[in-house]
């Protein structure tokens, strides 16, 4: 199923190859929304969907609330500003705007006319992708109303990778598709929205990640076939793949990649209790950051 928003990095080219190491459970827990491409083709009963970019998880929250309204107001933009001066205007007002209705329907048109449907925003948080010069750009009026059929069982949220994986529960099954490791060749689009994502903050989700496996819950994780990805998941099992690519792929680049699926799926789990007296769920034993950096 076609995902409403473009996104470098989806998992919708690789999304039958992803089915076969996602186990069943109660709800899904996806700490990096992206388009999305996940939640739409894989069914589970419920699904937790987080991300730190507020613009995305809006967007989704928006088209949840009120497809209709949504489509009819977001396709005035698509319609009437088909210019690179009409893009600069909406893209100067959307890093202005502070209405949630107006700033979520900018977002699409912002994604879907922009170059390669990239999402990059400078230190200041002003989206800053030029305009694609593209001639008739997609409406996805079908995909949002797929998207918001499917929403009815989600839950979005705009946080931390960290802040998501203490929300897990006993019967989810958590699946991360982080920013990738460099060594790529999409390394240029690897941003976690303004602050970056770099080497200590994968090392610090790969922890995070085995102290979940440690206690019986199915982990789940996508990253880039590099050396470095293979050492901080090497607790996981390692399945490789080439992933087929689409932005930042032009004549004379690579049109796949080398990648990785790291798992850990316990045949019979038996989790840790949660002690609200104690911590919120999973807090306890969570390694934090500064233990990370002193450890490295």
């Amino acid at each position: 199923m076609r995902t409403i928003l473009k996104w470098a990095g989806s998992k919708a080219r690789i999304i039958e190859t992803l089915k076969q190491h996602l186990p069943a459970g109660d709800r899904l827990v996806e700490p990096f929304a992206g388009s999305c491409a996940v939640m739409m083709n894989i069914d589970y009963p419920a699904y937790l969907v987080a991300d730190i970019n507020p613009d995305l998880i809006n967007l989704y929250q928006n088209i949840k609330s009120d497809s209709e309204r949504f489509i009819k107001y977001a396709r005035k933009f698509f319609e009437l500003c088909n210019s690179a001066e009409d893009f600069y205007i909406v893209r100067a007002d959307f890093n202005l705007s502070a209405d949630s209705e107006e700033r979520a329907a900018m977002f699409l048109y912002l994604n879907r006319h922009c170059f390669n449907g990239l999402c990059r925003y400078n230190q200041s948080g002003g989206f800053n992708v030029p305009y694609g010069k593209y001639k008739a750009p997609y409406f996805p009026q079908e995909e949002i109303r797929a998207f918001a059929e499917k929403a009815k069982r989600a839950t979005f949220v705009c946080c931390s990778f960290e802040e998501t994986l203490r929300m897990v529960a006993p019967g989810d099954v958590v699946y991360c598709d982080p920013p990738y490791l460099a060594g790529t060749k999409e390394k240029n689009f690897t941003n976690y929205h303004t602050a970056g994502f770099n080497d200590a903050d994968q090392q610090y989700l790969a922890r995070l990640l085995t102290r979940l496996s440690e206690r019986s819950y199915p982990v789940i994780a996508s990253n880039a076939d590099v050396p470095a990805a293979r050492s901080i998941y090497n607790a996981f099992n390692i399945t490789e793949l080439n992933a087929p690519r689409s932005v930042g792929a032009s004549a004379g680049c690579a049109k796949s990649a080398p990648e990785i699926i790291a798992k850990f799926t316990p045949k019979n789990p038996k989790y840790l209790p949660p002690d609200p007296a104690v911590d919120s769920l999973l807090m306890a034993g969570f390694p934090m950051r500064e233990e990370i950096e002193e450890v490295e």
